[in-house]
């Protein structure tokens, strides 16, 4: 048995190998400059960046400008231009010290450009590294891109690339009555898509505000017409060489607490402890793979999370919490699934269980963050009873298969069934 066990897991590790051999192969959007560089010179280009958007280890705009695209505004999402930001935390508008394009914060005062934001741009350009998770706020952000472009009448080029948890499809579909930033959609927590695809499926499905729909349509029908001064509308440029089945390596961190690929692969199952009092790990070294709290069993494993950069204020800073290290776990990367066992066996062992879920003022059902992080309240209360992991899972299926009937029609690469 035990040699079984092994060479089971070394065939796991093999596979995993092998994905990421084939991932380097991967060339995102952003790299296929021949195809959609010409159609940005002579336009005034506002880029919708981070420190994700790379070409080759260079930053995207560097690597725009050198082509002699003329770049007139830089739009950011959560964690600001250079992703050092707390996860929360309130960026404001800037100047880039190295280019001195001003930079537009729309994870501050406001969340989508205005009309003033787009003087002086024709085309806007979006290029963000996703992680493919529903309650990681970039998708949302790219909606209201999307609104503010569609509702201006600006062309919108989409930079694909891979989601690095695009290989399943898993998880509570949210209710929209449980609708905010961090959960704006119908889908799952894992949907399955780059963000290329998720932009298609915004916009085929009407998932904008009235005016966005309106003007989009509006715009279609005019764009042949207008096809010397907008040679497009809406636009992605698609990876070459990806699949479903991909499992690729980020060329950056994406935000400040997915330090690595194990944190990505496992925070669609851990990023839940953000609706609880148990720490998820951050102000340690690996955020959301190890996870717990002060008053569980001493006999657990230990850490102490400390300020830092990207979490100034984690829970229980400078206490001792007791709970679970999953970092060497390669379950994570052949399960393709949300793994519910450790938030099951966290409720089971807290003490004062009525303290678990952190409360809002409220007490309103859709003001719990953990109702938000999961899109529903049905999954707290199936926690609270003491479902098994089985009996979750089993009511998230009638809606998992409805999703994945309306994700078909907006994929661009080779699915994983």
């Amino acid at each position: 048995m035990k040699f079984s066990t092994t060479f089971i897991l070394l065939i796991c590790i093999l596979k995993f190998s092998v994905a990421q051999d084939t991932a380097k192969q991967i060339i995102p959007g952003a790299n296929r400059m021949d195809v959609y560089v010409p159609l940005l010179k002579g336009k005034n280009v506002g880029v919708f960046a981070n420190q994700t958007s790379v070409i080759d280890k260079a930053n995207l705009i560097d690597t725009l400008l050198k082509q002699g695209i003329s770049i007139t505004k830089i739009f950011t999402p959560e964690h600001g231009f250079r992703g050092n930001a707390d996860a929360g935390a309130q960026t404001t508008n800037d100047v880039d010290s190295a280019t001195h394009i001003p930079i537009v914060s729309l994870y501050g005062k406001k969340l989508k450009p205005t009309a003033e934001d787009f003087k002086n741009v024709d085309v806007l350009l979006f290029d963000i590294q996703d992680v493919g998770v529903r309650f990681y706020t970039y998708i949302s952000s790219l909606q209201y891109f999307m609104e503010a472009a569609f509702e201006n009448s600006k062309p919108l080029m989409i930079l694909d690339r891979p989601d690095p948890n695009g290989f399943y499809v898993d998880g509570p579909v949210l209710d929209t009555n449980y609708k905010s930033f961090i959960g704006m959609q119908p889908v799952p927590v894992v949907y399955g898509m780059t963000i290329g695809e998720y932009a298609r499926m915004l916009a085929g499905e009407d998932w904008f505000t009235s005016d966005a729909a309106n003007k989009k349509y509006d715009y279609y029908k005019t764009s042949a017409q207008n096809s010397a001064d907008t040679p497009f509308h809406f636009l992605v440029i698609k990876c070459e060489k990806y699949d479903h089945n991909s499992k690729y390596q980020l060329p950056a961190k994406p935000s400040p607490n997915l330090i690595d690929m194990k944190s990505v692969y496992w925070y669609p199952s851990t990023c839940f402890f953000e609706g609880t009092n148990i720490s998820e790990g951050r102000g340690s070294d690996k955020p959301f793979e190890i996870f717990g709290a002060p008053s569980l069993p001493k006999n657990m494993y230990a850490f102490v999370p400390i300020a830092k950069q990207g979490a100034t204020a984690p829970k229980y800073v400078n206490r001792i919490c007791y709970g679970w290290n999953v970092k060497d776990s390669v379950s994570s990367l052949t399960d393709n699934k949300l793994h519910l066992k450790y938030l099951i066996e966290a409720y089971k062992l807290y003490l004062n269980k009525d303290s678990f879920f952190i409360k809002p003022k409220t007490n309103k059902a859709t003001d719990y963050f953990f109702n938000k992080l999961a899109g529903n309240a049905i999954f707290m209360q199936q926690l609270i009873e003491g479902k098994s992991e089985d009996e979750i899972r089993a009511s998230w299926q009638p809606a998992l298969s409805a999703f994945k009937q309306v994700r078909k029609k907006y994929l661009l690469y080779n699915d994983f069934e």
